[in-house]
């Protein structure tokens, strides 16, 4: 089984995150180093997909200074997201072209390596039709919850159905993938107003906590959605260093160095 090498970066501010992942991408490409996926937080930050409409960001440049809150344009699919503390970040880079040629197939394995680990924690997650990303039924999801009469409250008003707890954007280039998956775990759910989520007016976030009612670490879910997208690609998940990462690509990039002389 080939291996997946598990990185933990800890708290990393997005864009040198993008900047390791450029460099991941490149070495990748060159088969200098097995698939990797990136692990970490991010500060406040606000990206922007390909896809993206600047009208879905709802907040001037001064209010988000003022909150601390950074704001990049990116070559991944999608639209605007938030990332920020509490929640988890993965960047998997693979080689598809050794996994399995369908992008459709891979954005549905991120979702379900969140899903997995959802029911892990007693949470029902689920997929929706035209939507990229993972859902909660509002009201329901958590384990012991009685499923009809949440759907009675649902018929009696009109609330809103479902809340997004993971968002999927994605960037492939030679069949070699970036960018990811946010997975919100115990994420400060006001900041998502200060966007349209993914572009779709009316629908909220939540996280695990929030639907859990107790604190929850990313410590607690991030080995359980690395272990479930391992599975879902057929990889071997291998946790290893930054600095071990780093050797790996430093070795890379001075080989290359000497090659173009």
């Amino acid at each position: 089984m080939k291996e997946l090498l598990v990185i933990d970066l800890g708290r990393m501010q997005y864009g040198a995150a993008w900047e390791l992942q450029r460099r991941v991408v490149a070495a990748r490409k060159a088969a200098a180093i097995p698939d990797v996926l990136l692990l970490c937080e991010h500060p406040h930050v606000i990206t922007l997909g390909r896809s993206g409409k600047m009208d879905h960001l709802r907040a001037p440049d001064s209010l988000l200074r003022q909150m601390g809150v950074s704001f990049f344009e990116t070559n991944r699919g999608g639209d605007i997201t938030y990332h920020g503390p509490g929640q988890l970040v993965g960047y998997p880079i693979l080689n598809l072209g050794e996994i399995r040629r369908d992008v459709a197939w891979y954005v549905r394995g991120l979702e379900e390596a969140m899903i997995r680990a959802s029911a892990e924690f007693g949470i029902a997650c689920k997929r929706v039709p035209g939507r990229t990303g993972v859902w909660v039924d509002v009201g329901g999801g958590v384990a012991g919850v009685n499923q009809r009469e949440v759907e009675e409250v649902q018929e009696a008003k009109e609330v809103q159905d479902e809340e997004k707890i993971g968002a999927i954007g994605v960037h492939i280039s030679r069949w070699v993938t970036s960018h990811g998956f946010a997975f919100n775990v115990s994420t400060d759910l006001k900041y998502f107003d200060l966007i349209v989520p993914c572009g779709i007016a009316g629908k909220r976030a939540t996280s695990l906590e929030k639907l859990l009612g107790r604190r929850v670490e990313i410590l607690e879910v991030a080995p359980r959605v690395a272990a479930h997208l391992a599975e879902i690609l057929g990889l071997g998940p291998r946790a290893s260093s930054r600095d071990a990462l780093e050797t790996l690509l430093e070795q890379f990039e001075k080989r290359a160095e000497l090659a173009a002389v």
